[in-house]
């Protein structure tokens, strides 16, 4: 049997407000410069809390904060070693690729985001 119109698999149909809310709420989820500080030391591998608490400066409850915030969103993960935790990046790659876009975008546009009254820098001062 022939059919006069080649046939198309079904394709899901995408919730456009579901997608731009998620896609929010990950941007909300790297939008603290402590948790991008934390990103980018477990970008060059394996980190314990200790390590990351004297690297950045932080307090040890608000390094294991970030962490969890990250875990929750399914950007970081641990394995246990001893009584400690190993942090990594759970999908480096993608992680990477989105950083590696943003510092693009912020090179074309200047770091005009800094200065945006309802998000830069002063915004909630």
């Amino acid at each position: 049997m022939q059919m006069s119109e080649p046939q198309r698999a079904a394709e899901p149909a995408v919730n456009e407000s579901a997608a731009l809310s998620a896609a929010a709420c990950m941007f909300r989820s790297l939008g603290d410069p402590a948790r991008l500080a934390i990103l980018r030391h477990l970008a060059l591998g394996e980190h314990k809390v200790a390590d990351l608490t004297s690297h950045l400066g932080l307090a040890q409850s608000t390094v294991s904060a970030h962490l969890a915030c990250l875990r929750d969103c399914g950007l970081a993960v641990s394995r246990p070693q001893g009584r400690a935790s190993m942090w990594s990046l759970a999908t480096a790659p993608e992680l990477l690729d989105l950083l590696a876009a943003a510092e693009r975008l912020l090179a074309v546009t200047g770091d005009a985001v800094a200065l945006c009254p309802a998000y830069g820098e002063a915004a909630g001062r």
